[in-house]
């Protein structure tokens, strides 16, 4: 039997908290262009 790889678990972990932590960060400051309310283009525009 494989013998646990302790460090590379404590990796993932602190990689998803870090990933949590920066979602939720982004999440209070508010949505960014990419994300917020769609603007017309020149595609999507009629005239």
């Amino acid at each position: 039997m494989a013998k646990p790889n302790y460090a590379f678990e404590k990796r993932q972990r602190d990689l998803a908290k870090k990933r949590k932590k920066e979602e939720k960060r982004l999440k209070k400051k508010g949505p960014t262009p990419e994300e917020g309310p769609e603007t017309p283009t020149a595609d999507t525009a009629t005239d």
